[in-house]
């Protein structure tokens, strides 16, 4: 796999803790082992820290989902978002993650939000599958 800079996408990141030998499990662990390089923001791990306890098949506590968050700090580049809204993303809650991508000048936002997805002729958005069909092993 090319060393790549990516965002990832809360959906992507829970989904991938939790069923680790789909394309998304595939994709994070790939990050994990350093094949890509990973940027975040606050908010995506913030809102990954709530999302995770909702999941049944991820057995964390609460001690420990904070130290997962803590070691994805130091795993990946975390940046503040910044750049102007952008009037056409359709879930204005979205707005975060199109801005760490503006702000961290990767290569892709990888996500399963179709919100994200509908603006992929205007930045480089792409699906967990359609960035393993292109770059994964």
């Amino acid at each position: 796999m090319p060393h790549l800079r990516v965002v990832l996408d809360t959906n992507v990141l829970v989904s991938g803790l939790a069923y680790p030998v789909s394309v998304r499990g595939r994709i994070v662990t790939a990050w994990r082992q350093g094949g890509l390089d990973v940027v975040l923001s606050r908010y995506i791990l913030d809102e990954m820290a709530r999302v995770l306890p909702r999941l049944s098949r991820v057995k964390l506590s609460a001690a420990e989902i904070r130290d997962l968050v803590d070691s994805f700090m130091f795993l990946a580049d975390v940046v503040e978002p910044t750049g102007a809204p952008d009037e056409n993303l359709r879930d204005p809650a979205d707005q975060p993650v199109l801005a760490t991508l503006l702000a961290s000048q990767a290569t892709y936002l990888i996500t399963g939000d179709k919100d994200l997805l509908a603006l992929a002729d205007r930045y480089p958005i792409v699906t967990p599958a359609d960035f393993w069909a292109r770059h994964g092993e």
